[in-house]
C-alpha cells in the first residue's frame, strides 16, 4: 500500500473533482489500474452512488427490476451475492424487486467506507439479513460452489487486463449462474470502446469467458445504461457444479474457515491469521491478516503445562 502516503494529496485532488485513477497511475507509472488505485478512488467516491441514486431512482429501478427477473427465472435461489456491491444501491434494490427471496445473501466490496454507506442505505429499504464484508475480487474469501447466483453490476469495470483472473475467481465461488452486467465493448459504438481504453476498463470479457470454455447462455446489451458511452451488457455464464460447499466466510490467504470471536475479529485456527471486524464489517482483504499463532492459547494453562510458577 505504497500509495497511502498520498492520501492527502489524493484527497484535495478528490475535492477539486479531478481524476484520482489518473492521478494514481501517474505516480505509480503503470498503465493498468492496480487493487491499490481502485480501493483509494472507490473509498473517497463514497457517499456519491447513494447521491446518484436518489438523482436517478427511475433508472435504478429498472435496471434492477430487470435483473430481478432474470434471477427470478433461475430455480431454487437460495443465496446470492453483489460482487463490488458498493453503497448497495444496486443490492437493495433488487431484493427489493425478486419475487423469491435468497434466504442468504451476501455483498462484498474492496472499500469499507462504502459498506458503511451500504449499511445505512439497506436500513433505509428495511433491509438487514445482508451479509458485508471487504474482499478483493482476486482473492474472494468464500468456498468454492458455495454461491447459487454470483452477480456483478460494472464491478470488474475497472480491472482491465485481468479479466482472466477475474472470471476465474467468480466461476470458482458459483454453484449455478454467473450474472454479469459489465462495459459491452463488444456492443460499443468506436467512441466508447476509446473511452473504455483510456480508463482501463474490461474490453475481453466475452472473449476470455469462451477461451475458458465456460458455457455462455445469454450474451447481449442489457438495454439500460447510466452513461451511453459505457454500455451495460449482460453475459450469463452456467455452471453445473458436481458438488457443492457451505457457504461460510474463509482466509482470503489459506481459504480456511473463519470463526468468530467477541464479535470483534474472524480466526483461523488453521492459517493462524485474525482478521478485524469495524462496525459489524468484517475486513477480508489479505492485507488486513494479523498474524496471531497463539490466539486460542489459555495463558494460564500455559503456565501449568510448561510448569512455570511465577
Amino acid at each position: 500500500m505504497e500509495k497511502f502516503k498520498h492520501l492527502q494529496k489524493i484527497k484535495e485532488i478528490y475535492e477539486r473533482g479531478e481524476n484520482i485513477i489518473q492521478y494514481l497511475n501517474r505516480i505509480g507509472n503503470n498503465n493498468l489500474n492496480t487493487v491499490e488505485d481502485i480501493l483509494i478512488s472507490y473509498d473517497f467516491q463514497s457517499g456519491s452512488y447513494v447521491q446518484s441514486f436518489a438523482k436517478n431512482r427511475e433508472l435504478k429501478e429498472n435496471y434492477c427490476k430487470t435483473l430481478a427477473k432474470l434471477v427470478d427465472n433461475i430455480e431454487n435461489v437460495e443465496s446470492i451475492i453483489e460482487i463490488g456491491v458498493g453503497e448497495a444501491t444496486t443490492l437493495g434494490t433488487l431484493i427489493k424487486h425478486l419475487q423469491n427471496k435468497p434466504s442468504e445473501i451476501l455483498g462484498f466490496d474492496i472499500s469499507w467506507s462504502r459498506l458503511k454507506f451500504a449499511k445505512e442505505f439497506l436500513k433505509d429499504f428495511g433491509i438487514s439479513n445482508v451479509n458485508l464484508f471487504t474482499a478483493n475480487l482476486f482473492e474472494i474469501p468464500l468456498p468454492e460452489n458455495s454461491v447459487d447466483v454470483v452477480y456483478t453490476s460494472h464491478s470488474i469495470e475497472p480491472n482491465g487486463g485481468t479479466e482472466s483472473e477475474a472470471l476465474q475467481e467468480l466461476y470458482r465461488i458459483t454453484k449455478k449462474f454467473l450474472i454479469l452486467l459489465e462495459p459491452s465493448y463488444e456492443f460499443a459504438n468506436d467512441e466508447a470502446k476509446e473511452r473504455m481504453k483510456k480508463h482501463g476498463y474490461v474490453t475481453k470479457l466475452y472473449e476470455t469467458a469462451k477461451n475458458l470454455g465456460y458455457k455462455i447462455v445469454e450474451h447481449r446489451l442489457f438495454g439500460l445504461s447510466a452513461n451511453p458511452l459505457n454500455p451495460t451488457g449482460l453475459m450469463i455464464i452456467e455452471k453445473n457444479a458436481a458438488s457443492f460447499n457451505k457457504l461460510n466466510l474463509v482466509c482470503p490467504i489459506s481459504q480456511t474457515e473463519l470463526v468468530k470471536h467477541n464479535d470483534s475479529l474472524l480466526y483461523s485456527e488453521k492459517s493462524f491469521l485474525a482478521y478485524p471486524i469495524i462496525d459489524s464489517i468484517p475486513c477480508l482483504l489479505k492485507e488486513n491478516a494479523i498474524l496471531a499463532t497463539h490466539f486460542l492459547t489459555d495463558y494460564q494453562k500455559y503456565k501449568v503445562t510448561n510448569h512455570i510458577a511465577l
